[in-house]
């Protein structure tokens, strides 16, 4: 399944939605903030400001030093929430370590939180309702659709239980109405259960975790994991050998990454329609 050709598809979609707005005269805009150097986190911002630039996205970023304080940060924040102009907000993470991630998550507006992570957004989830939801599990369940892959009735295995993809990407599976079984760190016979998915994903960061022997033929298999090795990057899925037994697959890189920061901006458009706007 090729996630690159869908980001294509998608980015199209997305700056046709900016378009419509900026006949209206909306100036779609989205903000990033980042407090210090960490390598990982610049090259991130740059990445969503050339994907802004991509689909005729304003785009700001708000450096701040990596000795800012808690209060400076949340101050920031309240500002761009109430900033008219800013319909999108974005706080890079790791942040440095006086500063607690959850309060400032706690100050963002969940109607601006394009990456999901406020509580009221996972709360909403949760609750089944509508809201902002990470991009990274929203890409596992959007490559399987636009592939025509119906996950009702579908039994799905997810190895990783992780914060950023796994947990909330068990909420997303049960919304399709899946059979979702979850294996993690403390699961035993793991290939016991990975041999029972119709849908097997992984988001655990563990090259090479799932081999051949674990994979029920004809099944699907969505590599949600990035792993950097001498050969370069790649997934928790032994690819090729997978390849030949797996109905269908994404690759890494090339697949479940390449929607993410697509569908960043396909929230912000999001954003603005659950903010009234247009």
């Amino acid at each position: 399944m090729d996630g690159k050709a869908l980001a294509a598809q998608i980015k199209e979609e997305v700056k046709g939605g900016v378009g419509k707005l900026a006949e209206k005269g909306i100036v779609v805009k989205l903000t990033a903030v980042l407090v210090g150097d960490d390598p990982g986190s610049v090259v991130y911002a740059r990445a969503k400001e050339k994907a802004c630039a991509g689909v005729g996205m304003a785009y700001e970023l708000h450096h701040l030093p990596g000795s800012a304080t808690e209060a400076e940060l949340i101050g920031l924040i309240q500002k761009l929430n109430t900033d008219e102009s800013v319909h999108g907000i974005l706080v890079e993470f790791p942040l440095p370590k006086q500063i607690n991630k959850w309060r400032v998550l706690d100050a963002l507006s969940p109607l601006k939180d394009v990456d999901g992570m406020t509580a009221i957004n996972r709360g909403r989830l949760l609750a089944g309702e509508d809201g902002l939801f990470p991009a990274t599990p929203q890409s596992c369940i959007e490559i399987m659709e636009r592939y025509g892959i119906h996950l009702a009735g579908k039994h799905a295995v997810l190895v990783g239980r992780g914060e950023t993809v796994g947990r909330p990407l068990i909420l997303m599976l049960l919304g399709k109405n899946a059979t979702v079984t979850v294996c993690h760190t403390k699961t035993q016979d793991l290939a016991g259960h990975t041999r029972t998915a119709d849908v097997l994903i992984t988001a655990v960061g563990r090259a090479g975790l799932v081999t051949a022997d674990m994979v029920k033929p004809g099944a699907v298999v969505v590599d949600a994991g990035i792993n950097q090795t001498e050969k370069g990057i790649c997934g928790d899925v032994d690819f090729e050998n997978v390849k030949p037994i797996a109905g269908r697959i994404t690759p890494v890189p090339g697949g479940v990454g390449s929607l993410t920061t697509t569908l960043i901006m396909k929230n912000v458009l999001k954003a603005i329609e659950l903010q009234g706007i247009g």
